[in-house]
C-alpha cells in the first residue's frame, strides 16, 4: 500500500530585517519587563534613538555588524564611555526581547549579545557644590512669598537630603515620620524599587513647616500634628495645585 506523503508544517522563518512595527513590538516586551519607572525612561530613550540611526539606512539587517556600526556611530558624537555602553546594552535588550518573540534568529541575537562596550579609561572625578555653593543656591530663591518659601524647602531637601527631584515632588506628609525624637523619611521608595529611610536635619524641617503653614492657611499648624494626612508635598490644601506648575503659586504671590 502506497503512503501519502506528510504534509510539511510551514515554519515561519526568523526575520534578518526589522521593520518599525517589529521593532516597537521589541520596544515595548523590553519597557515591559522593567519595573523601575527611571530605568523605563532610560531604555526608551536609547531605544528609540537607535530605532532612529537603524531606520535611517533602507533594509539594513539587524545583525552583529550593524550593532558595531552603531557603536562607532555614538563614538563619533564624543558620547561618554558609559553612555555608549548604557545604549549598547539597550540594543542587546532589544535583540533578546526581539528573538524571544520569534522575530529575530536566536543566532543574531547571540551575535549581537557579543557586542563589547566602549572600556572605561580612568575615573572621572566628577563636580559637586562647595558649602559655600550650596548655601548660595538655598538662599537665592526669597522667603518674602509662598513660591519663595517652596522653593527654599525643596532646595533643602534635595540638599540636605539628597534627594532626587522626582522624590521630593512625589513626597507624601505621612512619609515624613518621627523615630527617636529625630525627623526622617521612612520607606522611601527610590530607582530600582530600592527602599531607604533618609534622615531630616532640623533646619530643614523648619523650613517644610514654615511653607507648609503658609501654603495651607492654616496657622501654626505643621507636619507634627499631622495635618491632611497622605496628602502630596507637591500639593497644597485643594489638592490642585501642583508643584510642577504652581499656577495658584504665582496668582497667590502678586499680592504676597
Amino acid at each position: 500500500m502506497k503512503q501519502t506523503p506528510r504534509s510539511r508544517v510551514n515554519r515561519k522563518k526568523a526575520k534578518t530585517v526589522l521593520r518599525l512595527p517589529d521593532l516597537e513590538h521589541a520596544k515595548t516586551a523590553v519597557l515591559n519587563s522593567l519595573i523601575s519607572a527611571d530605568a523605563q525612561r532610560g531604555y526608551r530613550h536609547a531605544i528609540d534613538e537607535f530605532v532612529d540611526w537603524y531606520c535611517s539606512e533602507p533594509r539594513l539587517a539587524f545583525n552583529r555588524i550593524v550593532v558595531l556600526r552603531y557603536r562607532s556611530y555614538l563614538e563619533s558624537r564624543q558620547l561618554a564611555p558609559g553612555t555608549v555602553n548604557l545604549r549598547l546594552g539597550a540594543v542587546r535588550r532589544l535583540a533578546y526581547e526581539a528573538a524571544d518573540c520569534g522575530l529575530l534568529s536566536s543566532d543574531l541575537a547571540a551575535g549581537i549579545r557579543r557586542v563589547k562596550g566602549v572600556k572605561k579609561l580612568g575615573v572621572r572625578l566628577g563636580n559637586w557644590l562647595t558649602v559655600e555653593q550650596a548655601h548660595s543656591l538655598w538662599q537665592a530663591p526669597g522667603n518674602q512669598g509662598l513660591k519663595g518659601k517652596r522653593d527654599r524647602a525643596l532646595l533643602a531637601l534635595l540638599l540636605a537630603c539628597g534627594l532626587r527631584r522626582h522624590e521630593a515632588v512625589g513626597l507624601r506628609i505621612d512619609d515624613l515620620q518621627q523615630r527617636e525624637e529625630h525627623w526622617a523619611i521612612v520607606d522611601l521608595l527610590g530607582k530600582a524599587g530600592h527602599v531607604r529611610t533618609v534622615p531630616i536635619p532640623d533646619w530643614v524641617k523648619e523650613q517644610l513647616d514654615e511653607w507648609l503653614r503658609g501654603g495651607w492657611n492654616c496657622p501654626g499648624q505643621d507636619l507634627s500634628q499631622g495635618h491632611q494626612d497622605g496628602a502630596d508635598m507637591g500639593r497644597l490644601h485643594d489638592g490642585k495645585v501642583d508643584l510642577a506648575h504652581c499656577e495658584g503659586l504665582r496668582e497667590r504671590d502678586r499680592y504676597a
